[in-house]
């Protein structure tokens, strides 16, 4: 029994293969979005976008609190002004840096170029630099914006030198800071950045080692710095020198406590500003230019201004110390293939979406959510230390949407024309014809099937053989649909329906699958009724096989049935029997009474031979008068012997034929499988000799192989 799925069955069942079809070209789709949006990324096309959306994220992070660490003596316009010259004197530096020193600061960072004396006041700044180990100035490495600076001789020789140069992107911004460069001689020199930042941590006794990950970064305490790689996230084949990382911004201009140089010198700032904190001096002065673009420089939301170098250097030295002292994380990047990994899912996000919703209205909404759950992935990770690529997953996103909308309606107009075209072709044919989609709906009928079904065109389109046939009749063509979409050859089936007006037809139909040039699926099938034929078809087989007067199997049917059974008989290991009658004195009634008289008489014996034995019986008219019967998984002769003496007892009975009373008898002659022979001929042969031996000995009679009994009374 064919078990029928529900309506709520029948539809998830079609959503789930139409789900493999569409998985299927998205999964294309997006193999093939994700693919260009990797060329553009490796092809540096990209950088630049995802850069400015790197720097939107990072000026979109909640402020932190200002570190209190490190504090900037700024050189201003003020201070310029009441100095009156540049670069300010030995002498003034000198007299500075004393007065700095006795507030006890944990290190002073000199951010300005001292690489030749600056008159007056060598000798007293010569020895300041003798007699303050944790003073820290700077030199400048030759790179390829310029010359070197040499650094202040002494300090050099005692080692208490950091270089301060900067690495800027393509688009003039700085977004990683140098904490090593290999020099000339195989000596790695130490930013002015991370020299403070040790000097800082040299009294926790927090020292620089090989990370614990072996992956040959350096680590502080338990903060391990990635080092940078050229492709490290918005970056393309990016100069990765040196031991660089990605810088993680405190803030914007405002993140530290700055304080001018001459208040200072007036005495004007408390001591316990500068108490056990890292001290930077260097210019803010606007005419001095020693200014740099930042993420939070020039950006869309946010501040605008540009960070003078002094509060970069600031920068610098908080990510170190926060992170090693605070566990504040470090930016980090993905491994190449987990990003190429996610510009696939959200190109698959896009094409699902799309897919999915069909519509353009639906699908663009959801593109913008989807576009926002992207943008809030990117931003949490970065609040946390990841930077998540935002630019290629959304054009990923955006790639693939907009292709598989593009497909969709050029599916959808193909589909139009396809069945604009199919309608016209289809009503010059007189056949019924029908187009089915994928989910069994009529989408395109002619005017043939509307009349064979009995209904208007426009209540039939977009319906399924559910909504119309019986249970029965619409799970029948459910099934033949079924094959065809599955590939397999249609071919032509017969199958029945029932019309509005319940006559049942038997129609034979001719399933086929087409495409369109957008790949719109159709099955196309033709109708034929062919309910008079088969009529035909089956009257002759009935003429073929049964015996025209009385309606039972003929010589031919008789034959193969006896054949049947004899085979079924040596497999089972049962008994049969086998049973040739003809009735006496038959050709006296045909004389007397005519042949009207003796049709109507075979036409009662063969109803009460009939009513004499079980279904599972054969009982055939083989000409004439004669009969046969074959009597199917007996236990013994005796079975047959009790058919035989009911079948007498039976015709003994008189028959009434209009105005004729009629009495006949039969004569039976029985063979048994496989007693009396195993093969057709020679139990055909047995009983037919037995029904002449009962015939010569006073007929009315049977007889058999083994033994003859008579009728008693």
């Amino acid at each position: 029994m064919i078990r029928r799925l529900s309506k709520r069955q029948e539809k998830n069942w079609t959503f789930l293969k139409q789900s493999v079809l569409g998985k299927h070209r998205i999964f294309l789709t997006s193999l093939g979005v994700a693919g260009c949006v990797l060329l553009l990324r490796y092809a540096g096309w990209l950088q630049t976008l995802e850069l400015v959306a790197f720097d939107q994220l990072v000026t979109l992070r909640p402020l932190e609190p200002v570190d209190e660490r490190i504090v900037i003596v700024g050189i201003g316009e003020t201070d310029l002004r009441q100095v009156g010259r540049w670069p300010i004197s030995d002498q003034l530096l000198a007299t500075l840096l004393k007065k700095l020193k006795t507030y006890q600061p944990r290190a002073i960072g000199l951010d300005l170029y001292r690489d030749f004396p600056v008159p007056p006041g060598n000798e007293d700044l010569l020895q300041v630099y003798k007699t303050f180990p944790n003073l820290i100035g700077i030199k400048k490495l030759p790179d390829q914006n310029g010359i070197g600076v040499l650094p202040p001789p002494l300090l050099n020789q005692h080692q208490q030198i950091g270089f301060n140069n900067f690495v800027f992107d393509a688009d003039g911004r700085v977004r990683r800071s140098l904490l090593y460069w290999e020099t000339e001689a195989q000596q790695f020199d130490q930013s002015f950045a991370l020299a403070l930042a040790l000097r800082y941590l040299k009294e926790q006794k927090i020292e620089p080692q090989a990370a614990a990950d072996q992956s040959g970064n350096v680590q502080l305490r338990q903060a391990i710095f990635p080092k940078f790689r050229k492709n490290d996230g918005a970056y393309v084949r990016a100069d990765a020198g040196g031991y660089q990382i990605l810088a993680n911004f405190r803030g914007p201009l405002g993140s530290f406590r700055q304080v001018s140089m001459m208040d200072v010198l007036a005495g004007k700032i408390s001591p316990d500003l500068f108490r056990d904190r890292i001290v930077l001096i260097g210019s803010t002065a606007t005419s001095l230019k020693d200014f740099v673009y930042t993420p939070y420089s020039g950006g869309l939301i946010g501040n605008s201004e540009e960070m003078t170098g002094i509060e970069l250097q600031a920068n610098f030295i908080s990510q170190i110390l926060s992170a090693a002292l605070e566990e504040r994380p470090l930016l980090q990047t993905w491994w190449e293939p987990w990003e190429w990994l996610w510009i696939l899912v959200w190109a698959w996000v896009g094409g699902s979406l799309s897919w999915k919703l069909r519509l353009p209205q639906r699908s663009i909404l959801n593109f913008l959510l989807a576009s926002t759950t992207l943008f809030l992935i990117s931003y949490l990770s970065l609040l946390v230390g990841w930077w998540i690529p935002f630019v290629p997953p959304l054009m990923a996103l955006t790639g693939s949407s907009i292709v598989m909308m593009s497909y969709l309606a050029y599916q959808k107009e193909e589909l139009k024309r396809s069945k604009e075209f199919l309608q016209s072709v289809i009503n010059t044919i007189p056949d019924p014809i029908f187009v089915k989609d994928q989910g069994y709906r009529w989408i395109v009928l002619n005017q043939a099937f509307c009349e064979l079904i009995g209904l208007p065109l426009e209540t039939l389109l977009n319906k399924s053989d559910d909504d119309f046939f019986r249970r029965e009749e619409a799970t029948t063509f459910r099934q033949q649909d079924q094959q065809v979409f599955a590939g397999k050859a249609g071919g032509e089936s017969e199958e029945y329906f029932t019309d509005i007006w319940g006559n049942t037809h038997l129609i034979a139909t001719r399933r086929s699958l087409h495409r369109d040039a957008a790949g719109n699926i159709f099955l196309v099938g033709v109708i034929r009724d062919i309910t008079e034929r088969k009529n035909r078809e089956q009257e002759l087989e009935k003429n073929a096989y049964y015996d025209v007067l009385t309606g039972l199997p003929n010589r031919k049917a008789f034959y193969e049935r006896l054949e049947q059974t004899l085979a079924w008989a040596q497999n089972q290991q049962k008994l049969i029997a086998l049973l040739f009658l003809d009735l006496d004195g038959f050709k006296r009634i045909n004389d007397t009474l005519g042949h009207d008289a003796g049709d109507l008489l075979l036409k009662n014996v063969a109803q009460r031979l009939t009513n004499c034995l079980r279904g599972s019986d054969t009982v055939a008219r083989l000409g004439g008068d004669e009969f046969t019967i074959i009597l199917s998984g007996i236990k013994d002769e005796q079975d047959a012997i009790r058919v035989a003496e009911k079948i007498l007892s039976a015709l003994s009975q008189s028959f009434q034929l209009g105005q004729h009373t009629i009495q006949v008898t039969t004569s039976i002659g029985i063979s048994l499988y496989p007693f009396n022979g195993e093969e057709m001929d020679v139990l055909i042969k047995s009983a037919d000799v037995a029904m002449y031996q009962a015939k010569e000995r006073g007929k009315n009679r049977y007889e058999c192989a083994l033994f003859v009994r008579e009728v008693k009374g």
